[in-house]
């Protein structure tokens, strides 16, 4: 079976938990020791987020002044090095050395007119309270939105139109290499004149982006890892109903928070009509997530359309 494992910010950064290396490298361990069983019977692809480490990385960035600032895009790439460097070695050392990983720095093309650049999205960087939030958005003309009790600000993020290494992934794949890539999405790139790319400011949704992946490389299945139990309707409010399963049509026709869930429906429904499935659910439970008996699997058609859990039996 080929698969893309995307691992979601719980398994990276735990809410607050404060972002250092000894806490990045320990949650990173303990996802990879899940995932080990899977990846020694799969081609495997894993994809990761990169948002609160990105939104650090341009705060220590602000804090030495004597040069300008690095961009958006070189911040991006900095934490595919960073991040895809832990999960490379702490995969192999779960797989004891019997598996090749390779880490790709990853770039992914994106249109220079997207609507996403003029409505930024994309939630980076730690947590603000109120007014912390509106004095940094003062001093670095920061575009702010609310993340849960708390404000993060937020970049644009473009959708992903076709990673730029998928060739090199597939042979990768095919030569029996397990791959870490399409960190935070890829660093977001458009493309100039006589074929040269050129970076954008932004970060590409890791989930759009691991769809694309997978679509472009044929994965049978792709596996988006978070800390809920389910996708659910109406989530957060007595009308809640978690999805056990549904059509990429059938789910297509809710509403799911941006920034949040949808931009994993949204990944999934690409999947499921290019012909895979989607699994979305906990990391700590993923051998019940791939036996079915917890989370959401998302598949091109489903006669009733959704299937939604029998909470009474569960």
């Amino acid at each position: 079976m080929r698969v893309v494992v995307a691992l979601g910010g719980n398994a990276l950064a735990r809410r607050g938990e404060p972002m250092t290396a000894e806490h990045l490298r320990a949650n990173v361990r303990s996802a990879c020791e899940a995932l080990a069983s899977l990846a020694s019977q799969s081609e495997m692809v894993i994809t990761h987020g990169n948002g609160p480490q990105v939104g650090l990385l341009a705060l220590q960035n602000l804090a030495y002044q004597d040069v300008a600032a690095y961009p958006l895009d070189i911040l991006g790439a900095e934490t595919q090095g960073m991040i895809g460097y832990v999960v490379q070695q702490e995969l192999s050392n779960a797989l004891l050395g019997e598996r090749e990983v390779a880490g790709v720095i990853t770039t992914t093309l994106v249109d220079e007119d997207d609507p996403a650049f003029d409505h930024p999205t994309k939630l980076i960087g730690p947590q603000y309270t109120a007014d912390d939030a509106a004095e940094a958005a003062a001093a670095y003309r920061w575009t702010i939105a609310k993340d849960g009790n708390a404000f993060r600000r937020v970049v644009p993020s473009p959708d992903p139109q076709s990673i730029v290494q998928a060739p090199l992934i597939r042979r990768l794949l095919e030569g029996g290499s397990l791959v870490v890539c399409v960190g935070g999405g890829g660093v977001p790139v458009r493309a100039g004149a006589n074929g040269r790319h050129i970076g954008m400011q932004a970060v590409v949704d890791k989930d759009l982006a691991s769809a694309a992946l997978a679509a472009e490389v044929g994965a049978d299945t792709l596996i988006m890892l978070t800390d809920g139990d389910y996708v659910s309707e109406n989530w957060g409010t007595p009308e809640q109903r978690d999805i056990l399963t549904a059509s990429a049509d059938a789910i297509s026709q809710l509403s799911f928070a941006e920034g949040s869930m949808k931009p994993k429906v949204d990944a999934a429904i690409r999947v499921a009509r290019a012909g895979g499935r989607t699994l979305i659910g906990p990391l700590d439970r993923l051998d019940d997530l791939l036996a079915r008996k917890i989370g959401t699997e998302i598949v091109g058609t489903l006669k009733e359309g959704i299937v939604f859990v029998d909470n009474k039996k569960s």
